[in-house]
């Protein structure tokens, strides 16, 4: 294998502390905008929708391999793939697989190998037993095919990820093949979604934890307070009579109902502070009737969460609580904010 070179010793480090400036940074990015500008602009379409359409086709499992960077990379898209329900995808560790891990590997599943250089030894010894085992294989490479590239000859399909060059010093840390590698198989994966149409719903089934599974998930009669939860009062009922239902069930607010629990309105905290300034004792006569809001936003108990947030938060000017009602008006429930963010939404 040769020889490595001996690591410097720190007297031979440059002195002061290193540093890295807005100067250092600009050049860089900037060559790593021209990379994958030379990447987007050379892209074969008709190879990159033959994968799609291979990937969609898979009458079995989906498994994705590579080694090191370009494995860290396969196991993302794989995982990505998988989130999707479409299939069963997964990642293959090529040495494992040689050890074992093939056994997973079944006739007419597809199996897709990352590698930049299309030499990888442990790809290569890897591809003729998937092949034996009856697998469709596809290689992602940034050599072009041929004598450079025997990864692709081994393979059913290559297809070829242009790479200028590496954003490196020395021009061989996979700092850009393997971004380009992310944003192939990403964009790849986000055509899969849009060509089997997956709805919200199919998504958020396999995403029941997180902010993303919370968002797509709860609904509004999850997360809403409801029965003795509840701050109501009758239209009739004197504002000071009821400052202790406003102020003991932490919503900021009441609903105002009729006999048969239907919503007439919302009465705040902020609407009492108002009324106590423009009215000052004579609030000591006024019902709750008479200054509450007739016309607040509502939502049903069957909406999502998230969309109750943002009706919370749309104009003329965002509200701390929104009533829960049913298709005849009659209050089931109130959601507040605060709610909201404690469900971690």
């Amino acid at each position: 294998m040769g020889s490595l070179p001996v690591p410097s010793s720190p007297e031979c480090s440059p002195p002061g502390r290193p540093k890295v400036s807005a100067s250092d940074l600009a050049p860089l990015f900037s060559a790593q905008r021209r990379h994958l500008d030379h990447f987007f602009d050379r892209l074969d379409m008709s190879q990159a929708a033959a994968f799609a359409q291979a990937l969609l086709d898979a009458p079995g499992a989906v498994f994705f391999t590579g080694v090191g960077k370009s494995g860290i990379v396969a196991r993302k898209i794989a995982q990505t793939l998988a989130s999707l329900g479409f299939a069963r995808a997964g990642f293959l560790a090529p040495v494992d697989a040689l050890h074992g891990d093939i056994g997973a590997l079944f006739r007419g599943d597809v199996l897709v190998l990352l590698s930049k250089s299309g030499a990888s030894d442990e790809l290569l010894a890897l591809a003729p037993c998937a092949r034996a085992k009856g697998a469709y294989l596809i290689s992602l490479t940034s050599a072009a095919s041929g004598a450079d590239c025997p990864l692709a000859a081994a393979c059913d399909l290559n297809v070829h990820l242009p790479l200028q060059g590496e954003v490196c010093p020395f021009g061989l840390a996979p700092v850009t093949s393997t971004a380009i590698q992310m944003v192939f198989g990403d964009t790849v994966v986000a055509a899969i979604m849009e060509a089997r149409r997956l709805s919200r719903d199919q998504y958020a089934a396999n995403h029941p934890a997180g902010k993303i599974g919370k968002t797509l998930i709860f609904k509004v009669k999850d997360v809403m307070k409801k029965q003795n939860e509840l701050p109501l009062c009758k239209e009739g009922d004197m504002i000071m009579d009821q400052l202790t239902e406003l102020t003991s069930k932490g919503c900021g607010c009441l609903l105002v109902v009729d006999d048969e629990h239907h919503l007439i309105g919302t009465f705040t905290d902020g609407d009492l502070r108002r009324t106590l300034k423009a009215s000052g004792p004579a609030i000591f006569s006024l019902t709750v009737g008479e200054m509450c809001n007739r016309n607040p936003r509502t939502i049903t108990a069957e909406a999502m969460a998230v969309e109750a947030m943002e009706k919370m938060e749309s104009p003329p000017s965002p509200v701390q609580f929104l009533p829960v009602v049913d298709e005849n008006n009659v209050v089931c429930g109130i959601i507040t904010l605060h709610g909201l963010v404690s469900a971690g939404l």
